[in-house]
């Protein structure tokens, strides 16, 4: 497998040119690739309300322009896991009409579809469909934002399948073992198979891999060489004790890993340490969480895949709305701004609003001309501090910057300076230590409670509840904006429970 330096860089993303070896369009697959676009994310809000459908349309019509033979998303389509009407009804419109028409499609569908679709409604592609005219085919897995949830593990996915216009894959019922048939498509005489892992919590699917119970099915050798393509949702940093799939527990045999849940956008493929395949982490097409990594450049890219060859051609968005952010140290500035000489909120905002002023400038600069981007710009400034008395009601100061940016209510952002807990061996089940192992920012909720329920007492160990079942309830809802999620996952809880005791009765 060969990348870009090494590969097809005489057949351009955009466009083909005649090489000597058959390097012609009629054999060169060129797929549109994105990931974490968040549909309806903020839509209520009159300002960022229509953001992440802009840079999705943006999306599809590079998509058209380029002629590509179909569009790989890489999970984290809708920002909801029960997206509303309004979120549906726009990302429905925008698909009929970007994705739907009477170009010829050049892709031969090879495998068998029941297998690909096999925890799937819809079970067939939906350019064979008679019914359906459909000139960009989309595949998607789904994502930890719109996994199946709630009565049926309906995802929102399902739904866009169901109507013809997204192809989903990837969704796994049984989580005791994953057996992953690839999508298996031709195009002359490149040869594609793609493997689709929608998300499932890290630690779970670690554990999975690391008891072999995670089988990749390659294709017949008699059919010649493929391609092979994963595209995943999970954590690539590390995070915290099992938060994380590590790249290397990947099977050495896959070419090139379209990797989502990531925001920052590393979408120049980089090639692993120790395997021979490329990871490419185009990361989210919309801002979210307000955080560094969001403010980098985003993009979308087109892969041309060419035998074992392939060439990718990063996309800038331009209609995304202009993002800075900084983080300051409020201590390095005590000495210059007399912060201990008596009125230090003052002088301490006086300092802020100067560093906001100078964000909202390098803003200006963000701004690409597009009719479509919206200018107000996100600004987010990280205020380190120490000493409390250098905090002030962030709020009602982001209220002076109103009609100038689009997030006035957290426009600051104050982060306590705290001294990281070194070993977990010294965290007590109390308050406090909870707290501190929570600044730390490479842990996560479940590590907080699976670490509270191993050291508590025995009374205080959970009795019914599963600290694994208590965690995933508490990720719906906190990160998913699942509030059915307590509801939904208990009843599945004590339905299996109830089926696994009336077949006991009957053996």
């Amino acid at each position: 497998m060969a990348s870009e330096s090494e590969g097809i860089a005489s057949v351009s993303a955009v466009g083909g040119s005649e090489a000597g070896d058959g390097m012609t369009e009629e054999n060169v697959m060129k797929i549109m690739i994105a990931t974490d676009n968040h549909l309806g994310y903020f839509e209520k809000d009159p300002v960022r309300g229509n953001d992440s459908f802009l840079a999705f349309e943006e999306i599809l019509k590079h998509a058209v322009s380029n002629d590509v033979d179909f569009i790989l998303l890489g999970g984290d389509l809708f920002h909801d896991a029960t997206p509303s009407q309004n979120s549906l009804k726009k990302c429905m419109d925008l698909l009929r009409k970007y994705t739907l028409g009477s170009k010829t499609i050049s892709l031969e569908f090879l495998s068998d579809q029941t297998i690909n679709f096999v925890d799937c409604f819809n079970s067939s592609v939906n350019y064979e469909d008679p019914n359906l005219n459909v000139s960009i085919p989309v595949f998607s897995i789904h994502g930890n934002h719109d996994d199946p949830s709630g009565y049926g593990l309906l995802s929102s996915l399902d739904l866009l399948a169901t109507c013809g216009l997204v192809n989903y894959f990837g969704k796994r019922t049984d989580l005791t073992k994953l057996d992953i048939y690839p999508i298996l498509m031709r195009k002359g005489v490149t040869q594609l198979a793609i493997y689709g892992l929608s998300y499932i919590h890290d630690s779970r699917l670690v554990r999975l891999f690391m008891d072999d119970k995670v089988v990749m099915k390659t294709p017949d050798e008699t059919t010649g060489n493929w391609f092979n393509l994963m595209v995943l949702h999970q954590n690539r940093a590390n995070r915290g004790l099992k938060n994380y799939l590590p790249e290397d527990i990947l099977p050495p045999f896959l070419d090139f890993i379209l990797w989502g849940h990531e925001h920052d956008c590393r979408i120049e493929p980089e090639q692993h340490f120790k395997h021979q395949f490329h990871v490419c982490q185009p990361g989210s097409s919309t801002p979210t969480s307000l955080s560094e990594g969001e403010s980098i450049q985003k993009h979308c890219g087109i892969l041309c895949v060419y035998k074992d060859k392939f060439k990718l051609e990063k996309i800038p968005l331009k209609t995304v709305r202009p993002f800075v952010f900084k983080s300051i140290d409020l201590h390095s500035y005590a000495e210059d701004y007399g912060f201990d000489e008596g009125d230090t909120e003052n002088k301490v905002m006086a300092l802020v609003r100067e560093q906001v002023e100078k964000l909202i400038s390098e803003a200006e600069e963000k701004v690409t001309g597009h009719p479509d981007q919206p200018t107000l710009p996100l600004i987010r400034l990280r205020c380190v501090y120490e000493n409390e008395e250098h905090m002030f009601n962030a709020i009602r100061f982001g209220q002076e910057f109103a009609t100038r940016v689009a997030n006035p209510s957290d426009l600051i952002k104050f982060k306590k300076l705290v001294k990281r807990v070194d070993s977990k061996s010294d965290i007590k089940v109390d308050g406090k230590a909870i707290k501190d192992m929570m600044a730390n920012t490479r842990t996560s909720v479940e590590d907080v409670v699976e670490e509270y329920f191993e050291k508590a007492d025995e009374s205080d160990k959970l009795k019914i509840m599963s600290t694994k079942v208590l965690n995933e309830v508490t990720n719906r809802i906190v990160n998913r904006n699942d509030t059915t999620a307590a509801d939904s996952i208990l009843k599945w809880v004590f339905f299996s429970f109830f089926q696994i005791c009336t077949s006991l009765i009957y053996i």
